[in-house]
């Protein structure tokens, strides 16, 4: 379902004025900073959702020093020519330059002030494209869409289900998802997109779908041991082990690994059904023989 979009007459500076307790006043110092790699942050652009651990990771490390002496940026993501998608503010608290990497580190503070306008704000960044910060107090921007809701933020149904492993980080503490995925037990499939190799899994105890999918997003191969092993062979093949296994793993299954479901079923199901069909699902796609199913 399409995303309801309201278009009014408005500026960002206009909006800002409806934020309660706005940090962004005469006195702060504060840049618009524009990331503009849609491929690479907005893994699925039809419903702009972001890739947070990747933004994070590429906004908190600057080759110059971008964001000298300021309180705050206010961070968008540029896709389709001069359109931007708001992210949000974040507070400057303190930076370091790392002479290893030639780079400067940035403590960077989301400020929730302006979670309503979260992912559902777009601008236009106008003329200067390439000038990716800009001095805030020196310039507004025009509001080109403002959605009705956050992306994703309804359930689809079960058979719709097909994320990333950042899309079901997204996801997974949105109500409608937390509702739907608690009272189902299910057998699902993991992919490994660089690969093609699969994982089946089931889902049947406490909160069955949704405290399975939660433990993949807190570890990110949820006590499965073939992928668990994924993530060290990947860091002592590529990087000689300089670099801590549990990081490196995450960051191969962040950027690899989509989840959907083969099998729902009720609340009340018997648990061997669930065990019966995750096997069979097993024999079915050859995961034990091709697959990182190990049993």
């Amino acid at each position: 379902m399409e995303r309801r979009r309201i278009v009014n007459h408005l500026t960002f500076k206009n909006l800002m004025k409806l934020i309660e307790n706005n940090p962004l006043d005469e006195n702060s110092r504060v840049k618009y900073v524009r990331h503009r790699d849609k491929k690479r942050f907005l893994g699925l652009s039809e419903h702009l959702v972001p890739n947070i651990s990747e933004l994070e990771y590429y906004q908190s490390e600057q080759s110059k020093d971008v964001f000298k002496n300021l309180d705050y940026i206010i961070s968008f993501i540029g896709f389709d020519g001069r359109k931007s998608l708001f992210w949000g503010v974040f507070k400057v608290h303190s930076k370091r330059y790392n002479s290893e990497k030639d780079q400067y580190e940035y403590d960077l503070e989301e400020m929730p002030q302006f979670n309503a306008l979260k992912f559902r704000l777009v601008i236009d960044w106008g003329d200067a494209e390439r000038s990716w910060h800009q001095h805030y107090h020196y310039t507004d921007k025009k509001v080109i869409e403002l959605y009705s809701d956050q992306p994703m933020e309804k359930f689809p149904g079960y058979e719709h289900i097909h994320l990333s492993w950042n899309q079901l980080k997204y996801v997974i503490d949105k109500e409608s998802w937390k509702v739907a995925l608690q009272n189902q037990k299910a057998v699902y499939l993991i992919t490994d997109t660089s690969n093609g190799k699969m994982y089946v899994g089931s889902a049947y105890g406490e909160n069955m779908l949704l405290n399975r999918w939660q433990n993949y997003i807190k570890s990110g191969h949820g006590g499965n041991i073939q992928l668990a092993k994924l993530g060290q062979e990947y860091i002592k093949s590529g990087h000689g082990g300089n670099i801590q296994l549990a990081k490196l793993g995450q960051e191969y299954i962040e950027k690899h690994f989509k989840f959907s479901i083969l099998d729902i079923f009720k609340s009340t199901t018997d648990d061997q059904v669930i065990l019966n069909r995750e096997s069979w699902w097993k024999n079915t796609l050859l995961t034990r023989t091709f697959g990182y199913n190990a049993n």
